[in-house]
């Protein structure tokens, strides 16, 4: 196989990626590292790593629970965070903003509250072939325990959706239109104000996955007019183990809470008992507070830098590693729609991605293997696993071209 040209690549922008670098503490313990796996998680700024520290260093208290000084505080903190987070998407009101252990919670929400008290036989909820597990695995499950079907749009072989066939899956007793805003694995940037529009226009409700959205794109749910918005907190440069999920007021007093306990009832006797209103009544026991806290961190970090901006410098990063890779013969480029994220999956002809990237690894290059929890649109491009470099705020040129040189010894080695 040939191999690729060893020439360097120039940058061509002013976006100052070397000082976000510096603002990122793991570069700094591993200098030499090329992380190119942020679509799965991204590394964490300093600012959100001292937020976090100092909260628990010397601010740590419970929240809703205490007129002591410090449950106080942590309570106005964790309030605030509510508030930054309905700012960042544009929410009407932060009891529109639920807090939750992820986007896949988020989810569970809205599918177990709609297997509760909305899906029934024959029903259908409408997904696409491109959906992360955590938005395929909940709809399929409330469907199989409601006796409701599920429909998938199916997408072409750039990785669009085929909305040739929308208008007839969106017939008869449709539901809910779950789908992702970006994919996790192509990248592609689907156009949800159309998909939302036709929904509408059939009252049907809109649910968005935008995990792989918000580190990339402006989000204004308002604008968008979507029912229900899910993300996590740690593909936005934020901790682990917290999501949010906005959803329109008629529909958060609609649907039922999943979890049962402290802090999201009203009263409570041995008979009985009721619910707080939204967003408490989705939100039992002790919240993850100093991650919420933390979030906020997050979106002050990307709002600071101006996610146009990350966009931009993103989507050169993209371009440039698009170019390098049609030049690897055999190399095959999965997802290859015009308006995406700066996401790009791949296969290499006699190259097994695994082993592929343990050669990226003993370079210094994380990418990311595997089917990526999404089993059937593997099945769709007729592989099991793929290869994924996805971009960040933090990435630079100087990584495409030792994401290039790295690939061009792992070449040399595997074929």
């Amino acid at each position: 196989m040939q191999t690729l040209m060893n020439t360097p690549i120039s940058p061509s922008y002013t976006y100052d990626a070397e000082a976000v670098r510096a603002q990122f503490p793991i570069f700094k313990h591993h200098p030499k590292l090329v992380y190119l796996d942020s679509a799965a998680t991204a590394q964490k700024p300093q600012g959100v790593i001292d937020c976090l520290a100092t909260f628990l260093e010397s601010e740590y208290g419970t929240v809703r629970r205490g007129l002591y000084a410090l449950s106080v505080g942590s309570t106005h903190r964790f309030d605030h965070a509510r508030h930054d987070v309905a700012t960042f998407i544009n929410a009407p009101n932060p009891d529109t903003i639920v807090f939750t252990r992820g986007a896949t919670e988020a989810i569970n929400i809205v599918a177990h509250g709609f297997a509760k008290t909305i899906l029934k036989p024959d029903d259908v909820v409408v997904i696409t072939a491109m959906e992360h597990h955590a938005n395929l695995v909940p709809w399929q499950q409330a469907c199989l325990s409601s006796g409701a079907q599920l429909r998938v749009i199916p997408i072409t072989e750039a990785g669009q959706l085929d909305l040739t066939t929308l208008e007839t899956l969106l017939c008869g007793p449709v539901k809910l239109l779950a789908l992702s805003h970006v994919s996790n694995v192509l990248g592609t940037i689907n156009p949800v104000e159309t998909l939302i529009k036709a929904a509408h226009d059939r009252d049907i409700p809109v649910l968005l996955d935008g995990c792989q959205a918000v580190p990339h794109l402006a989000i204004d749910v308002q604008a968008l007019d979507c029912d229900f918005y899910a993300f996590s907190a740690h593909k936005l440069y934020g901790p682990t183990g917290v999501g949010v999920l906005y959803g329109k007021p008629e529909w958060l007093d609609r649907l039922p809470p999943m979890q049962f306990g402290g802090d999201m009832i009203d009263t409570v006797t041995f008979e009985r008992s009721t619910f707080a209103a939204p967003a408490a009544k989705f939100e039992a026991g002790t919240p993850a507070i100093s991650e919420v806290i933390a979030l906020s961190a997050a979106i002050q970090f990307v709002s600071t830098l101006g996610l146009p901006a990350i966009a931009a410098h993103e989507h050169t990063l993209l371009q440039k590693t698009t170019e390098m890779m049609q030049a690897i013969p055999g190399l095959r480029l999965i997802g290859t729609a015009p308006h995406k994220a700066a996401v790009q999956a791949f296969v290499i002809e006699g190259v097994h991605p695994l082993d592929l990237a343990t050669v990226l690894d003993h370079e210094g290059v994380a990418i990311r293997t595997g089917h990526h929890c999404a089993q059937p649109l593997m099945a769709r491009y007729g592989v099991t696993a793929m290869a994924r470099a996805s971009f960040a705020a933090y990435n630079t040129i100087d990584d495409v071209y030792h994401f290039q040189k790295a690939m061009h010894k792992a070449i040399q080695l595997l074929c």
